[in-house]
């Protein structure tokens, strides 16, 4: 049973879905790794190369200790391997070309010479966009974008999100890119180039907004936490008050059994009698009304009890979690979607896990790699070379 555990294809009696598929990874900070994560949670080998003396910025840029690698490298570069290469010698590039020749899928950096390979690209602007030169980092391309525009409340300003959609959103959809290209391989026999710009990105993830910009002239105004057009919609205060003792409530101007499944839940089955409550429109109308019955009710519960009745009803309903709260939620350790890792210089370490559930493929978590450690394992796999070869690349710094 514990080797079923550390082996899924074991238990399962299948390979992950991207078994076999090699990735070279040369990207940096989130957007790249984001998307180069997600196929290694599909199974395929994705090999990390980096420069060899201190590693992309990721590592050490965002870290609070001299010695180890930040938390926020180890969370975006799981599952993969990492080998060390110096592109600023002639050895190093050619070093390089020969894993291109081996790979099927490469990652920023430069154009190939490999037909089967599928090149891909995170661009902060399009190469045609007249900012196509500027730099983009998650909050630009967020900004020029159109996320955080919509993100805040009515006339005040934007407010940027705090998860960062710009750089992870951007990686899941050039992820999907590559995918559709591998099985497009299958029947053309080649491979081909994907580009995906930051910014077009986030307006892709614009588009609720955006259909509601469409069919006005004037500007749209931001919603804040509530839902346009119907109530209850937004965080209410639960106790003991403090500043995340929130929960959110929503009933669905589609569906009134949420609204009369809510007042019985709260002893307010009255309001169901108030005209200014009669339905949605008319409750977004009186949402001030809509939103003191409310309080009154969750204020004297906590967010965790507001849920269990509220939700327990039959009403769209969640506390609000703090990122600490999910740091030790029991049911996201129960479940695997938060874990414990063991890194080789910081040691235990709590990270996120992969959401998605596919019944026949499983991929065991793996930690981040330490910078250059697996230049032995794979340039001998990938391109047969001897320890003593790559202990020779050592001292001669082409890795």
């Amino acid at each position: 049973m514990q080797e079923q555990v550390a082996n899924p294809e074991i238990a399962t009696g299948t390979q992950p879905a991207l078994k076999g598929i090699k990735v070279l990874d040369l990207t940096q900070f989130e957007a790249g790794p984001s998307c180069t994560e997600a196929l290694a949670w599909f199974g395929a080998d994705v090999v990390k190369v980096e420069e060899p003396n201190r590693g992309e910025p990721g590592r050490w840029g965002l870290s609070e200790r001299a010695d180890a690698d930040s938390t926020y490298f180890i969370y975006y570069n799981l599952n993969k391997r990492s080998v060390t290469c110096n592109l600023k010698s002639e050895e190093g590039k050619a070093l390089l070309r020969r894993m291109i020749a081996k790979a099927d899928v490469l990652i920023e950096n430069m154009a190939p010479g490999n037909p089967r390979l599928i090149f891909a690209q995170v661009k902060g602007f399009a190469p045609e966009s007249e900012h196509a030169n500027y730099l983009a980092f998650d909050m630009i391309a967020q900004a020029m974008g159109g996320t955080m525009g919509v993100n805040g409340f009515p006339d005040q300003p934007a407010v940027r999100p705090g998860s960062t959609v710009g750089d992870t959103g951007t990686g899941m959809l050039c992820a999907m890119g590559i995918l559709a290209a591998l099985y497009q391989r299958m029947a053309t026999g080649r491979g081909q180039h994907i580009q995906i710009a930051m910014r077009d990105a986030m307006l892709n993830y614009c588009r609720t907004p955006m259909s509601r910009q469409a069919a006005r002239k004037d500007q749209l105004p931001r919603g804040g936490n509530g839902v346009f057009g119907t109530a209850p919609g937004g965080l209410y205060k639960c106790a003991p008050g403090g500043l995340d003792d929130l929960c959110y409530i929503f009933a669905s101007r589609g569906n009134e059994d949420h609204w009369r499944r809510l007042v019985k839940a709260i002893g307010r089955e009255d309001l169901l009698n108030d005209p200014r409550m009669a339905d949605g429109i008319t409750r977004f109308q009186n949402h001030e009304a809509v939103d003191a019955a409310i309080t009154e009710w969750t204020s004297k519960r906590t967010k965790r009890e507001v849920t269990r009745i509220i939700a327990g009803a039959g009403v769209p309903c969640g506390a609000l979690m703090t990122t600490l709260e999910l740091m030790h939620d029991p049911d996201l350790h129960k479940r695997g979607m938060m874990q414990t890792i063991d890194h080789p210089v910081r040691g235990p370490v709590i990270v996120a896990g992969w959401p998605l559930r596919m019944s026949d493929t499983k991929v065991p978590l793996k930690c981040s790699p330490v910078l250059g450690a697996d230049c032995e394992a794979i340039y001998g796999e990938w391109l047969g070379c001897s320890p003593d070869e790559v202990r020779d690349m050592h001292q001669r710094k082409v890795i």
